[in-house]
């Protein structure tokens, strides 16, 4: 599949069901019905969203065993084909030989592209280290029919941040046909698009939406889109027309709810947030992650009323 990385696309979340034991586990009908919900949505000039992220930090990733990731990819992968769009997921490992057989076992299961997150590693590695993990898993998407898109998360806790001249030199390789930056630093975008105009960048914050398209972002990956899919695509055709004052608007509505997009406890809170819109809080609370206090369900709740009283006015619900 050729794509072309202009618009946005949705890290859709992964639902849970209680099994008669009781314990959790994944809820691949709901999943896929919410995911092609998300992909139906039209923004006010007719587009729709651009590609489908899969098994991401908001699907719950580093809570999945590698059988429960594929079996959701694979389900996820229906839904991508039916709405014609790249269906994206992650990969980290220690070792660049371990993230080869990630990204191998990803191509089986109809992932198009896989986002490369830095070697999970205690010691930061070296330039040379760094490259030669990226290097590998790029030699090994493409004997496996993939593409990679390099992601940089330097704000987040954890993970190692790619320096510039790396993320240079890593672009040019033939299967990297995107790079991925969550930052809210999209000056870093910036540099980027100066030494190479025809690049294609990702933002992966959705409080820098508006920013990163002026910085020369093509698109972007959204949280909070899962949620109100209308004014996330509306707001990336106001970015990539030129049109910034009206993309702004709809950014200044989103800014309640996209404020977690960058907090540690994203996932639970957006995923939360996704409960409230579909009236199904106790879903939204099923996670493997964290358990929210009642504190930080109170202030979820506000943060989506008041985004949607916001985007109401601007007719953006859909």
């Amino acid at each position: 599949m050729s794509i072309q990385w202009n618009g946005v696309m949705p890290a859709v979340f992964t639902w849970l069901k209680e099994s008669k034991s009781g314990a959790l586990e994944i809820d691949l009908d709901i999943t896929q019905k919410q995911a092609a919900v998300i992909l139906k949505a039209q923004g006010k000039g007719g587009s729709r969203m651009s590609g489908l992220v899969g098994s991401g930090t908001l699907g719950e990733n580093s809570y999945l065993s590698a059988k429960q990731r594929l079996s959701l990819l694979k389900s996820l992968s229906e839904v991508a084909k039916e709405y014609n769009v790249p269906l994206i997921s992650g990969a980290a490992a220690e070792t660049k030989e371990e993230l080869a057989k990630i990204i191998e076992g990803l191509a089986t299961v109809g992932v198009d592209t896989v986002m490369v997150m830095p070697p999970k590693t205690k010691a930061v590695p070296s330039e040379k280290e760094m490259y030669e993990y990226y290097a590998l898993s790029e030699t090994t998407a493409k004997d496996a029919g993939v593409t990679i898109m390099p992601y940089n998360n330097p704000d987040a806790a954890g993970y190692h941040a790619l320096s510039t001249d790396l993320l240079k030199r890593l672009s040019v390789l033939p299967k990297v046909t995107a790079l991925k930056i969550s930052t809210i630093d999209v000056s870093i975008i910036e540099t980027l698009m100066l030494e190479n105009k025809k690049l294609k960048i990702l933002a992966g914050v959705d409080t820098v939406t508006v920013y990163a398209g002026l910085a020369g972002a093509s698109g972007g990956i959204t949280g909070v889109g899962t949620i109100f899919p209308k004014a996330s695509v509306t707001m990336q055709e106001y970015v990539l027309n030129g049109e910034w004052a009206e993309a702004n608007k709809i950014s200044q509505a989103l800014n309640s709810l996209s404020y977690l997009d960058a907090q540690p406890l994203l996932m639970e809170y957006l995923k939360l947030a996704m409960g409230i819109h579909h009236n199904d809080v106790a879903g939204g609370l099923r996670t493997f992650g964290k358990k929210l206090t009642q504190q930080q369900i109170d202030d979820v709740r506000a943060r989506y009323i008041l985004a949607k009283e916001r985007l109401e006015v601007l007719d953006l619900i859909s």
